[in-house]
């Protein structure tokens, strides 16, 4: 029998969409699962170049040597259990690729000891969904150059193609860095999703509630939009959604829908390791944030009929004209929350030594993944002018583009003030771009709070910054 090119351990939705995909880009696919159910139903595709394996020996036997393996798995306990049956019988040379939403930090932990027995490993971000697994994904590895070498031509055919600067269609994959690079880059892609999800939630909300704007006329607006500088997968699904009518009760299926995100943890997982490392994300927090308190919506049903509200009446703003300054707010705020998610992976890569280069990770997100949007384009060519750019906001476009768009950012936070809507990832947004334009900022106080309770010294503004200070600020009596 002729060997399989690459086997895939795991043949949920995912696994069997890839394997799939892998197969119609002309490799020969070995499919094995616990569930042998899964594993008879993907032998079904006489009409396929697949083998189903009933067995996990089956499965390493069917292999071409050295062994390439995918494992598309549940993150956690499961990953970790098929590795403990990997371990014994792999050989050296042999590569197995984690391609679930795995933690970076078990990345690197399990990298470390396949390494240890000269297997080679790589952690593999996949972004796109089920659509995306079986078309083409944006696909984020990372782990040995070598061992990256041995599954390039087949992320290479299987990755969505996107049309490069010379008008040729490039795979949106590439080498991400060592380790747990492609599982931390793929980690900080879901932490910007969850802002932008947030942030467009926030613009629905504004016009929908806040100026009465019908299913059928968001619509227009997402679908306007869609076509232009917020051109987005995102943008156009959600265009889509307000289409749609619920056969039950005749309305919009989006004013029926019950208001509690749910959420797999991949944002509080970007939020964690942003405060671990010292890296302000105050949008992706927040929408993480929103999440969390749109499921205690008991709570928030009681609280409606009992906390009043006081506000008053809103600045005076023609209906197109606020429509106007949504989408303007809308685009700086983005930028906003994407400088964030930039500036955390240019701390992840020092702190990490991942040595990431941010123009590629702007590049394999344009087709494929959750994000993809014209917008990364402009975030492409800002590194490419700049590669060690500490911030996008620095950047000469961005900057003069929330510029030229932060009066309607104002305008529209001082709308939703007025009427009294929630809007944290907007005001987050500012506030970022406030604090970080402001050459002087008020934590001198909080520092000298802290040095008085606690005698934790403060630095001068007409000292080295090398010294440090300590005032007795309780004279004895």
């Amino acid at each position: 029998m002729q060997p399989a090119d690459i086997g895939i351990i795991g043949l949920g939705v995912m696994g069997r969409m890839l394997a799939l995909n892998m197969e119609r880009n002309g490799f020969r696919v070995a499919g094995y699962d616990l569930d042998h159910e899964k594993v008879t139903a993907f032998a079904a595709h006489t009409d396929k170049n697949v083998i189903g394996c009933p067995t996990l020996a089956d499965f390493l036997a069917a292999l071409e040597k050295p062994r390439r393996m995918m494992v598309m798995v549940p993150a956690g306990k499961p990953v970790d259990a098929v590795l403990s049956d990997l371990k014994g019988a792999l050989e050296p040379g042999d590569l197995v690729i984690e391609g679930g939403n795995s933690h970076f930090s078990d990345t690197e932990r399990r990298a470390a000891e396949f390494e240890a027995l000269g297997i080679y490993y790589i952690g593999t971000g996949v972004s796109g969904g089920e659509y995306g697994a079986l078309w083409g994904p944006a696909i984020m590895p990372g782990g040995q150059p070598e061992a990256w070498l041995l599954v390039k031509p087949i992320f290479e055919a299987i990755a969505a193609k996107v049309e490069g600067e010379n008008g040729q269609l490039e795979p949106c994959v590439s080498y991400i860095g060592p380790r747990g690079a492609g599982h931390y880059v793929k980690m900080v892609h879901n932490g910007i999703e969850y802002g932008d999800m947030q942030l467009i939630a926030e613009a629905y909300d504004v016009l929908s509630r806040g100026l009465g704007l019908t299913a059928a006329e968001l619509h227009e607006v997402f679908a306007a939009w869609n076509t232009g500088e917020l051109q987005s997968y995102l943008i156009e699904i959600t265009a889509d959604i307000f289409t749609k009518i619920d056969d039950l009760t005749g309305k919009p299926l989006v004013d029926v829908i019950l208001d509690e995100a749910q959420q797999k943890g991949t944002g509080k997982w970007t939020a964690q390791n942003a405060l671990d490392l010292g890296a302000p994300t105050p949008t992706l927090n927040a929408a993480v944030e929103a999440r969390i308190i749109s499921a205690y919506k008991e709570e928030r049903l009681h609280a409606a009929s009992v906390l009043p509200f006081t506000g008053r009446p809103a600045p005076a703003i023609e209906r197109a004209a606020l429509i106007d300054a949504v989408k303007d707010a809308l685009y700086a705020a983005k930028i906003c929350s994407y400088a964030q998610g930039f500036a955390l992976l240019r701390a992840a890569s020092k702190e990490y030594g991942y040595n990431l280069n941010y123009g590629e990770i702007a590049r394999i997100w344009r087709g494929g993944c959750i994000i993809r949007a014209r917008f990364l384009n402009t975030i492409r060519a800002a590194f490419e002018r700049q590669p060690d750019l500490p911030n996008l906001l620095l950047d000469e476009t961005f900057a003069r583009a929330v510029a030229e768009r932060q009066t309607a950012l104002r305008d529209v936070l001082s709308f939703a003030v007025a009427k009294g809507i929630p809007t944290p990832a907007f005001f987050s947004a500012l506030a970022y771009y406030d604090a970080y334009r402001s050459a002087r900022l008020p934590a001198n106080l909080t520092q000298a709070q802290r040095d008085y309770f606690g005698a934790h010294t403060y630095r001068r503004v007409d000292r080295p910054r090398s010294e440090s200070f300590h005032t007795e600020w309780i004279r004895e009596a």
